[in-house]
């Protein structure tokens, strides 16, 4: 059975995976709004990766017998300068991301949740992917700078990605 404290924590990150979807989204949108169709597609499937990761906390939590406690969802923002901006933003609040299932982990063993550390695993090693892909493209971005063809390459790459549920391949 999941201790209190471990349970408060984890209703707070599905919170933090929803606002995470919900910053996608007004990525997704604002790029669309700017004719990035695939930047609008990349970051349309981080919106659709956040909420799987929301909803394998949420399976979690009632596996484990725990209340679950959904909170409000903060406002993202909803304009942005570039590009690049925008995935300036991901990096950072990836990193944030990072930091709050690190300290689930460390919370995880100071309660000897072992069953708890084993699922946040997944989690880990997802953000150490999140924050490397973020940075790969922030690189491309600064390479690409004011050149229009090579920003409308970078949407055509982009606009190829697809949502596959990673979630389920455990």
């Amino acid at each position: 059975m999941l201790g209190n404290k471990m349970a408060v924590a984890l209703n707070a990150q599905i919170n933090k995976e929803m606002y995470s979807a919900y910053l996608y989204m007004a990525m997704s949108a604002y790029s669309e709004e700017r004719g990035l169709s695939g930047f609008a597609n990349w970051f349309m499937v981080q919106y659709k990766e956040e909420m799987t990761h929301a909803m394998k906390i949420y399976h979690y939590l009632q596996e484990q017998g725990a209340k679950i406690n959904l909170k409000a969802i903060e406002e993202p923002p909803s304009d942005f300068q570039s590009p690049l901006e925008m995935f300036k933003k991901t990096l950072v609040h990836e990193q944030f991301v990072t930091k709050s299932i690190n300290e689930l982990v460390d919370l995880a063993i100071s309660e000897n949740d072992h069953a708890t550390q084993i699922f946040l695993q997944w989690f880990v090693t997802e953000q150490v992917e999140e924050e490397a892909n973020d940075q790969e493209i922030i690189g491309k971005l600064e390479m690409i700078g004011d050149n229009p063809g090579a920003l409308f390459m970078m949407d055509r790459e982009l606009g190829s990605r697809t949502f596959t549920d990673e979630t389920q391949e455990e």
